[in-house]
């Protein structure tokens, strides 16, 4: 059985995007279109590994991060933040709201899917240990 992944970001493109490439690489994708509706299908479906996407509407990843986080059915997924925001201290509020990693955007779709698998391997991955390649289109 494949992993199960659920993408939560609002940007259309970039969901597809984020959709065909994950497929593509054999993993089962669900995609959600903001936090709360992230959420309500993370606790529903329960998936593998989680990427959410920080800015968006109706609920933000921080807050949709927290709720997975302080919720029994959800606390034990692997999630990652997908965001623009890459200094220190928004990498350091990603870990304290209780997100496994990050992906900064432009996201380097080749690399992701061996991304992914390292982090369902291995929790807490960080992204100093992601493999640098420079094809970004997402």
């Amino acid at each position: 059985m494949s992993p199960k992944i659920l993408v939560v970001d609002d940007n259309d493109l970039s969901r597809l995007l984020l959709h065909d490439v994950l497929t593509q690489a054999g993993f089962s994708v669900r995609l959600a279109v903001h936090g709360a509706e992230g959420v309500s299908m993370a606790q529903e479906e329960r998936p593998d590994l989680i990427l959410l996407d920080i800015q968006m509407p109706v609920m933000n990843g921080l807050e949709a991060g927290r709720l997975l986080r302080s919720d029994p059915r959800t606390e034990g997924i692997v999630i990652l933040a997908l965001s623009s925001f890459n200094l220190l201290e928004d990498k350091d509020n990603f870990f304290a709201t209780g997100f496994d990693g990050y992906i900064a955007k432009p996201i380097d779709i080749r690399a992701l899917p061996g991304i992914i698998l390292k982090y369902l391997s291995s929790p807490g991955v960080t992204a100093d240990e992601q493999p640098k390649t420079t094809n970004t289109l997402c």
